[in-house]
């Protein structure tokens, strides 16, 4: 098979998720490619994958519809790895394949970032962009078409912004004014929205996996069953990933689908982790097992989420999957992992709900805003991981203060401080179950 796909990243996600579906098309004829792996950092995992010749078993465990599923598949989509920190013309050499057509990345949230200081001389230079921008340039020299390029990162608009940063740099180290023109119009740069959770190397089962397997794999990979991948542009004909019968969606709007995934599967983390934690339960899946809990997630979710989101089909069927996910018994979602940060992933995933409810009904959706009662009481009675000044101003100020601060906010929250004193109150005086009911009363 020829190579047609780069990939920036060498890490478990896009081997559990884009190199699956490649494998999954290439399986059943509809593909014809090969997966080129590049690593966007000095990693020994090259190493690693060349000495598997790009081979690794992944194992997809969890819920789906209602059963377990537990199954392996030898992936073979991806054919070698290039480290450009040890072998950089070899990197650059790639620009010269005319059969190259897409270029997918994953580089974590921080890949996507402009450093001043890379320079075209660098061998390579450092940031993620910069490689990207050589590796362009190369292309251009060659006289061949330009990439469909999908960034995966979980950052908004990261295609969008990937593209940004190229141009910057080509701008930076003055290069030929047609090169520009050549990134702007014979490259697409394409926005995506990516939502698998990948757990990786499983560490506590590699051995009993490996002795089912029959050999060692030091790249074996496990995931939840459950993918969607949304992407910013109509490349069905040329990655049919659709006709493999994957969850793709390709689409001229990435957002409406990252605001379903915000709201929907972010938000229900954010609101149910406080009264978990509070209740002392430590993983996601428990608080599903909890008969009161998963009311109280119920009651958030199709009273409030759902309605203020639009009760479509899709955004239905998102739901159910969600609570299914939550459920999988493979994976131990640590509360205190989801608790990280919390303010700010509170502004981002519930409050939007809770202004839109708000604004629509003229009362607050209770359960909702119970939940950021919890949080206060959990910021002010234990130890947090946040912001330090954050946590501070949370534990030395009173409710009205707290909310009526849009440093931390955003906005003015102070119209929720009776009903937040109301459940502060209930938690210290009847205990955070009876608050609970309270709150869905």
């Amino acid at each position: 098979m020829k190579e047609t796909i780069l990939q920036f990243g060498t890490g478990n996600f896009l081997r559990g998720f884009v190199d699956d579906f490649i494998d999954k098309m290439n399986k059943k004829g509809l593909y014809d490619g090969k997966v080129v792996i590049v690593s966007p950092t000095n990693s020994r995992s090259v190493e690693k994958i060349n000495n598997q010749n790009g081979i690794y078993n992944l194992i997809l465990r969890g819920l789906e519809n209602g059963k377990t599923v537990y199954k392996r598949t030898e992936i073979r989509s991806v054919i070698r790895a290039i480290n450009p920190y040890t072998d950089f013309n070899g990197y650059l050499k790639l620009s010269s394949n005319p059969d190259l057509r897409f270029i997918i990345s994953n580089t974590t949230e921080a890949g996507i970032a402009f450093d001043v200081n890379c320079k075209f001389s660098d061998s390579p230079p450092a940031s993620f962009p910069a490689k990207l921008t050589r590796l362009l340039f190369e292309r251009y020299k060659a006289n061949l078409d330009g990439f469909i390029i999908i960034a995966c990162e979980l950052i908004d608009n990261n295609a969008s912004l990937l593209k940004e940063y190229v141009l910057d740099y080509a701008q930076l180290w003055n290069l030929d004014p047609d090169f520009i023109d050549w990134i702007r119009n014979e490259n697409k740069f394409c926005n995506s929205l990516v939502d698998r959770i990948v757990t990786g190397y499983p560490a506590a089962d590699a051995e009993t996996m490996c002795r089912e397997i029959g050999c060692r794999d030091e790249l074996l990979d496990t995931a939840e069953p459950y993918h969607l991948w949304v992407i910013e542009g109509g490349f069905e004909s040329e990655l049919p990933l659709q006709k493999a019968g994957l969850n793709v969606i390709f689409t001229d709007n990435v957002e409406p689908y990252k605001k379903m995934k915000v709201r929907i599967l972010n938000g229900s983390h954010t609101a149910l982790v406080f009264p978990s934690l509070l209740c002392g339960i430590e993983t996601v899946r428990e608080s599903l097992e909890d008969s009161l809990l998963s009311e109280y997630l119920h009651t958030c979710l199709y009273d409030y989420i759902l309605p203020t989101l639009g009760e479509n089909d899709q955004n239905s069927a998102f739901a159910s999957a969600v609570l299914e996910r939550f459920r999988n018994p493979y994976i131990n979602h640590l509360w205190k992992s989801i608790s990280l940060n919390s303010v700010s992933k509170y502004t981002a995933r519930v409050l939007p709900t809770v202004s839109d409810y708000y604004s629509s009904n003229s009362s607050l959706p209770k359960p909702l805003v119970f939940s950021l009662a919890c949080l206060i009481y959990y910021y002010k009675t234990f130890e947090p991981t946040d912001n330090q000044n954050i946590i501070s101003f949370i534990k030395n100020h009173t409710t009205y203060e707290i909310l009526n601060n849009p440093e931390i906010w955003g906005s003015d929250l102070s119209y929720m401080k009776d009903f937040i004193n109301e459940g502060l109150e209930h938690i210290e005086n009847f205990g955070i179950r009876e608050a609970i009911v309270w709150s869905m009363s």
